[in-house]
């Protein structure tokens, strides 16, 4: 930060994948070719020539910045994310607007922050809808700009009208449908999380009438196994901490649930299930302009890939389910392919929060690190204040739209993609939609290499901090030191304020507060203005 820099000077403004397919995916794009003896794709000229692009959202669950091969992981190779980066421009400094999972969905989605609302916590399994049906989203943009818009994986953003009163042996009375999502197949919440069952269309996936479906999570059905009572029963999975109750899969899980049937998932069927999906809704959407937001569960806990993919690290199944999320990514780069409309589709490739090692399983996943290092050279996990908690890997290709640049460390934030997505297509807000998301549109497309003045990042206990190029700043709180419900993760809290010079070390380790009072009162003064324009709302 230059002397002269002051942050008011701103505004914020389903079936399983066949294992021949798999060792062609894992081979470079050339090899590949030369193993099936197939020639380039033909381009859709259709599509090729239409203006705006096919837009593609890979959401990854609890990646860390270090975990991918062109991010540095060791004992882990990604080739699928290595061409992909290889062939548009791989960010070095972009950050999750939150350290776990819901709050950062809900501002990607909304372009607001998270902390603005009182209800965007980590969302439980039965949470009535987050995302409210009069609030304007990301897919609402694309639906309004004549785009097929879909959701698939990972939801945790809540569904139906109110928390615990959803009848999910019927259609739910709002869905991913009243957000501008016209398909959806999606989970709940996440995989640790009842219901264990897929969600499409508003409806539950292959429903089983013989197996009607209770969830609560205040109290168990009489009768009902849990992994606390009956751990023989965990055949697959067993808990490290929490995690105890409803058992699927022979999975202990949060929550409680009956029934399910036919309509139960098997975790190692999730990957497959929801790329086939993904897969299945570009082919039907090839020739018209789509917007499709893939989130991916396979490094969040319970970490239990397929079983093809088993051994396929040197980390256990925490890295092994790395290897499976960039199988993924490869099978949805190869029908882009294959569809000759790659050149037109713009993807965006990133993370919810940062990673956590033992999060709740018995997977080994902090004795077989190793030398890998999940949140890369930076201090802190998933929950934490710290930077490894929402600096994420991101990766953008374009190739149409976008010069293969390599490496850019621009200051990002994944809040405002919004609005640059919504420059991109030409859309038009409805007044006081998308509230804190900035048109960064030349930062995403590597045209501009002037990044955010700062962004703003939100702990697990509500805790904010601001990042520039050149500081961290983290605000006071008297919170624990570390997550106290068994993840070894720091929080960040101190009951003074801490600043970094990150000139100095990406590491957080010296706090300078006392040295520099003036940053301190600005970026005080910065959030408590922040904090004001919310309530004024």
């Amino acid at each position: 930060m230059s002397p002269n820099f002051s942050p008011l000077s701103q505004s914020p403004n389903q079936e399983n994948m066949k294992s021949s397919l798999l060792t062609l995916t894992l081979l470079s794009p050339v090899a590949a070719a030369v193993a099936v003896g197939a020639e380039a794709p033909k381009k859709n000229k259709k599509v090729q020539d239409r203006e705006h692009p096919n837009v593609v959202i890979i959401y990854a669950d609890d990646l860390g910045y270090g975990d991918l091969q062109c991010y540095g992981a060791k004992g882990v190779e990604t080739p699928n994310v290595n061409r992909l980066a290889a062939e548009g421009i791989r960010f070095t400094n972009v950050h999750a607007v939150a350290s776990t999972s819901t709050p950062s969905r809900y501002s990607l989605l909304t372009g607001g922050y998270a902390w603005r609302r009182r209800d965007t916590d980590i969302a439980a399994g039965n949470a009535g809808m987050i995302i409210k049906p009069g609030q304007y989203t990301m897919a609402d943009m694309f639906k309004h700009s004549g785009y097929a818009t879909a959701a698939i994986g990972k939801w945790h953003l809540g569904l139906g009208d109110k928390t615990g009163t959803q009848d999910w042996n019927a259609p739910l009375p709002s869905s991913l449908y009243d957000l501008g999502f016209d398909y959806h197949y999606i989970m709940a919440a996440t995989a640790d999380r009842v219901p264990c069952v897929f969600i499409e269309n508003g409806s539950v996936a292959n429903y089983d009438p013989s197996a009607p479906i209770e969830v609560s999570y205040a109290r168990n059905f009489p009768g009902e196994p849990t992994g606390k009572d009956n751990p023989e029963l965990l055949f697959n999975l067993k808990p490290s901490h929490g995690h105890n109750q409803s058992i699927v899969n022979g999975i202990s899980r949060i929550g409680y649930m009956k029934g399910g049937g036919k309509a139960l998932w098997k975790d190692e069927d999730i990957a497959d299930s929801i790329t086939s999906h993904a897969i299945d809704f570009i082919k039907t959407h090839s020739n018209e302009p789509f917007f499709l937001y893939f989130a991916t569960n396979d490094v969040h806990v319970p970490r239990f890939p397929h079983p093809r993919f088993r051994g396929q690290s040197a980390m256990g199944l925490r890295g092994d389910a790395i290897v499976q999320f960039d199988w993924c990514v490869g099978q949805i780069m190869q029908t882009l392919d294959e569809l000759g409309i790659a050149d037109n589709t713009l993807i965006i490739l990133s993370s919810d929060n940062g990673p956590v090692v033992d999060d709740g399983y018995q997977d080994q996943a902090e004795e077989l690190l190793g030398d890998h290092k999940p949140a890369g050279p930076f201090r802190g996990y998933k929950y934490g204040a710290y930077e490894g908690g929402t600096m994420v890997p991101a990766i953008v290709r374009w190739p149409k739209g976008i010069k293969p640049v390599g490496e850019s460390d621009v200051l990002m934030s994944q809040i405002d993609w919004m609005a640059s997505l919504g420059a991109l297509i030409g859309a038009r807000f409805p007044q006081g939609s998308a509230p804190d998301s900035q048109n960064r549109l030349g930062n995403l497309l590597g045209t501009d290499s002037t990044g955010r003045p700062w962004v703003v990042e939100q702990s697990a206990n509500h805790v904010l901090s601001i990042r520039t190029g050149d500081w961290k700043y983290i605000e006071a709180n008297d919170g624990p030191d570390m997550v106290t419900w068994g993840a070894k993760c720091e929080t960040g809290n101190s009951s003074t304020p801490q600043l970094y010079d990150l000139n100095v070390g990406l590491y957080e380790q010296d706090n300078v507060a006392l040295q520099h009072p003036d940053l301190v009162f600005e970026f005080e003064t910065l959030l408590r203005q922040l904090r004001a324009s919310a309530a004024a709302r």
